[in-house]
């Protein structure tokens, strides 16, 4: 009896388990950060976007499933964090496509992430590109940023067809701020990736994050094409915001390159910033966008990357974000507080590894 217990509690928790494949996994990603912001010098250790998370699916049989994960956030340079901050979703997929809700990137978001090597450091194009980042966000905590991750959202993604991919989301109207708005978020990325290409067409519309009648919206185009171990991509986006004194637009392009030599990778990314421009008042900012002459921006950074392993990076870069005269961008996370027309600059040691 002795010997057959062990056994038979054995297949009783491998039966328990069965129903469910769960999987851990994270990244830990810190570096080490000697930067100037208009000359005042700033050394620190940063996190650059760690995570722990759990996910897994249920197979329900005839092709469709239950599919969840639980994401987190972690800090290792200061301890702290938070079980379900980042991407975290319970959903349906079967044949007709993946059905889920949660807190989740914006199809608009995960559209062009990829082709940003720097994404997500402190180098990531989110300087430039969407107008910040909202790590994690709802319709009233952040009404300028593009690049988000939206809370009480609900996804669709369709089959993958020949390469190509339609993911649409909605963020629900459940905050009511102050004036009666009642704000509510529609993103969308028609995605392409086969072989070499990949390419997307993206739109995102903020209803009342402004005021009540007032709409932000948001367009991008995206492609990528890698041949032998370089790659190269181009994004450009047009970003329109609605005031009650008028409309405040900026144009933003990024470029990047990466080539892989052997275990070691060179990366490159440029973003640009236009003008702002519409029929508000000079001086009207929303997040790092104002209006006026001279409020463009330029973010360059170059770097290198050395894989340890599979998992583990140890990588370099320098980065250099230059300010027009009333220019207001900063580095969109572990941002350094820039002033108008401030230039920021500075070189990163750091370590990365999978798990």
């Amino acid at each position: 009896m002795r010997k057959i217990l062990p056994v038979l509690l054995a297949v009783a928790c491998s039966g328990a388990y069965a129903q469910s494949n769960v999987q851990i996994y994270g990244r830990l990603n810190v570096g080490l950060e000697s930067l100037q912001n208009d000359g005042a010098r700033v050394s620190r250790l940063s996190n650059n976007r760690s995570v722990l998370g759990f996910n897994g699916s249920e197979d329900l049989g005839g092709g469709t499933r239950i599919i969840f994960q639980i994401e987190g956030t972690l800090s290792p340079d200061t301890g702290a964090g938070s079980p379900a901050a980042r991407d975290t979703r319970l959903g349906i997929q079967g044949q007709a496509g993946t059905l889920f809700a949660g807190n989740w990137v914006t199809p608009y978001n995960g559209a062009t992430s990829g082709l940003d090597p720097y994404y997500p450091t402190t180098a990531g194009y989110m300087s430039i590109m969407g107008n910040g980042a909202g790590a994690t966000v709802n319709n009233t905590s952040d009404t300028a940023s593009f690049d988000r991750r939206q809370q009480n959202s609900v996804h669709y993604w369709t089959p993958v067809w020949n390469g190509l991919q339609l993911r649409v989301a909605q963020g629900l109207s459940e905050e009511r701020p102050a004036g009666g708005a009642k704000p509510s978020l529609t993103s969308a990325a028609l995605i392409y990736e086969q072989g070499p290409w990949y390419a997307t067409a993206a739109y995102e519309r903020h209803h009342a994050y402004q005021g009540a009648g007032l709409n932000d919206s948001a367009a991008k185009l995206g492609a990528g094409y890698r041949f032998g171990d370089t790659r190269v991509a181009l994004v450009a986006e047009k970003l329109r915001y609605e005031t009650a004194a008028g409309t405040l637009e900026r144009n933003d392009t990024y470029v990047s390159v990466t080539h892989q030599v052997g275990r070691g990778a060179f990366k490159l990314g440029i973003g640009h910033a236009g003008d702002g421009s519409g029929s508000a008042p000079a001086g009207t900012t929303i997040g790092h966008a104002r209006k006026g002459d001279d409020t463009g921006a330029t973010h360059i950074t170059a770097g290198y990357d050395y894989n340890l392993s599979k998992r583990s990076t140890v990588y370099a870069y320098y980065s250099y974000l230059n300010n027009e005269r009333n220019g207001v961008a900063d580095f969109a996370i572990n941002s350094l507080g820039a002033e108008p027309g401030a230039t920021l600059k500075g070189l990163v040691l750091g370590l990365r590894h999978n798990f």
